[in-house]
């Protein structure tokens, strides 16, 4: 599915407002990501070419907006990854006057008008492509294999101080 085909199957009012949030985030968005349909919604992300091994498989997405059954959402990873981001954004979206629906990412919505879209570009636009991938790759957990190779090599080292700390017994 392309993000046309994706925008076609919409209802018209969802339509509308999906594709004006869209054109806000591509306005807005740093050069360095790309935008496809990823977890079946609109997403953009950073493509494999600059990051190959994510977590899951999946590209490493920024944003992603799709329509649900009673509302459309904008999930802003980048929001819920920099606290520092997540407290510019709760005062900038608290300043606008719109109420704020947003779980730890996922920021809900039913009309166009409920959304500052000025915040939202804004949002987006504090990102570059490289500050997020440092930011995932410092808080991403080692690799198994590279944990493993680690753990072995700390293991024999752990059994010869056990040893060298036992004391012979007592002959008889």
């Amino acid at each position: 599915m392309t993000v046309d085909d994706y925008i076609d199957a919409l209802p018209e009012d969802r339509r509308i407002a999906i594709r004006s949030v869209r054109e806000v985030v591509n306005s807005r968005l740093p050069a360095g990501y790309e935008e496809g349909i990823v977890y079946d919604q609109i997403s953009w992300f950073v493509p494999f070419t600059r990051l190959a091994e994510t977590y899951n498989g999946e590209p490493l997405c920024i944003a992603s907006l799709g329509s649900g059954k009673g509302y459309m959402t904008l999930h802003l990873m980048s929001v819920y990854a920099d606290a520092g981001l997540r407290k510019w954004f709760e005062a900038a979206y608290k300043k606008s006057g719109k109420k704020l629906d947003m779980g730890k990412a996922c920021l809900r919505f039913k009309t166009l008008d409920a959304l500052p879209l000025d915040v939202i570009g804004e949002t987006v636009s504090r990102v570059p492509v490289d500050k997020y991938v440092a930011s995932y790759e410092k808080g991403r957990p080692k690799p198994k294999k590279a944990a493993k190779k680690a753990a072995a090599k700390k293991k024999p080292a752990k059994a010869a101080k056990k040893s060298a700390k036992k004391k012979p017994k007592k002959k008889r």
